[in-house]
């Protein structure tokens, strides 16, 4: 018989060996979602449960940005592995905000977007945000100014740019998600993005684009010739 530990522990310890020595790309992504669920719930193969997770939900992003309703469904899915997970995903949208904050954002565009996409592709509402610039371009303030259902969210000219003056804004970013999947713009959202656009240049405050962000990518209304 071999000296190796076939039990839970010794299996534990091969992945933290390999995600210490390899880091992220060492580990599968039922794996990574493995050992963050060992470390709530130390006293189980979890294996089982972070295949479930992602079977049931579609993919690691997915299980990340799940609501803790919805993961607290998933039989043995306690308080403490929900909250393990949301730690998780918390902890990877701080880290990409700060990637897209610390540089003017039109010359940081795919950091923007990597956050954006971490943040909205798998929201299971369709949630709408405006990202306020200062004159040079840096992010002053993300706002959601809106959520709605699976396929709208409200959306009120007048509340936005409202804001935009509170902020003294000189460029916006709109945003918003498809739970579909599908990025491609609605004629609902031209037709919104029109309005913004027309308002805002009254007050000298530019719409550098809307981003429609997918699971499978995202439009961009600028470069569509939309704005």
């Amino acid at each position: 018989m071999g000296d190796e530990d076939p039990g839970p522990k010794g299996h534990r310890e091969r992945l933290r060996q390999r995600l210490l020595s390899g880091g992220a790309d060492a580990l599968l992504d039922y794996e990574l979602l493995e050992y963050l669920l060992c470390l709530a719930i130390p006293r189980q193969d979890t294996k089982p449960l972070a295949k479930t997770l992602i079977a049931r939900f579609g993919g690691l992003p997915a299980v990340l940005t799940a609501a803790p309703e919805a993961l607290a469904q998933v039989k043995g899915v306690g308080e403490t592995a929900v909250a393990a997970i949301k730690i998780a995903q918390a902890s990877a949208l701080h880290l990409l905000r700060a990637r897209a904050s610390e540089q003017p954002v039109l010359s940081g565009w795919q950091a923007l977007l990597d956050y954006l996409h971490a943040d909205m592709a798998h929201g299971p509402h369709e949630r709408f945000r405006v990202l306020h610039l200062n004159a040079r371009n840096m992010l002053i303030c993300d706002d959601l100014m809106g959520e709605g259902s699976v396929d709208e969210a409200p959306v009120y000219v007048r509340k936005v740019i409202a804001r935009a003056m509170e902020l003294h804004s000189t460029s916006l970013i709109l945003v918003h998600n498809h739970p579909s999947g599908d990025p491609q713009p609605s004629r609902a959202d031209i037709e919104i993005t029109r309005k913004l656009a027309d308002a805002a240049k009254l007050l000298d405050i530019t719409i550098h684009d809307h981003l429609v962000i997918g699971t499978s990518g995202h439009s961009s209304m600028r470069a569509l010739g939309l704005i």
